[in-house]
């Protein structure tokens, strides 16, 4: 895996997976909005597509010649309902299917592991929108995706993290080490069409 495109990548989340995919060697290419909102010496080294997941044409070209995508869309720190994500997400694997691409990884939330009346009030809109994207990923077929539920994304420093499949090791995860998992678990089959929680691992007392 060489070439690699990413959707949401100015966001906290996506910077640190550009960061990360670039420390790999790997090709980026973002669709970008705003290509002024990724920082200049990141931009000079990912191949910019200005555009907007939610058009297809735009979407299409992002994802033609990939081996692999990684999708960190999200709404910064709006928590209105929305199908901004999903909306994005069904053109992006439509996408691949229509250019044989056939590995993702999608940044969700740890509230998917949650019963519904136990996730906080406020952020029942975007919950809902991530499970509208899991479940376009559960539906796929013949992708191999992986759907990153990360907890809270904390500024801290990147550090040892656990990993579990089908649950939550932890309240808070790096957002360094999120990213850095984005991009890793691209090339990990045993990650494939499944669930995946991670936390920085507490020091014993």
């Amino acid at each position: 895996m060489k070439k690699i495109a990413i959707f949401g990548a100015t966001g906290m989340t996506g910077l640190c997976t550009v960061e990360a995919a670039l420390k790999l060697g790997l090709e980026v290419r973002a669709l970008l909005r705003d290509p002024s909102r990724m920082p200049e010496e990141l931009r000079k080294q990912v191949e910019v597509v200005t555009g907007d997941v939610l058009v297809k044409e735009d979407v299409d070209k992002v994802v033609e010649g990939r081996d692999a995508i990684v999708v960190t869309l999200g709404t910064r720190n709006d928590l209105a309902p929305t199908t901004i994500m999903s909306d994005g997400l069904r053109n992006i694997l439509s996408a691949m299917e229509n250019n044989s691409v056939k590995i993702v990884s999608v940044c969700l939330s740890t509230f998917l592991f949650y019963d519904k009346p136990k996730v906080p009030a406020m952020f029942h809109g975007i919950n809902d929108d991530h499970e509208r994207m899991l479940h376009l990923l559960q539906a796929t077929e013949s992708l191999n995706w992986i759907a990153v539920m990360p907890p809270h994304i904390a500024g801290t420093p990147s550090g040892d993290y656990s990993v579990e499949i089908g649950s939550s090791p932890g309240r808070a995860i790096s957002k360094f080490d999120l990213g850095k998992f984005m991009i890793e678990c691209l090339s990990k089959p045993e990650y494939y069409k499944q669930r995946c929680g991670l936390a920085t691992k507490v020091p014993a007392p």
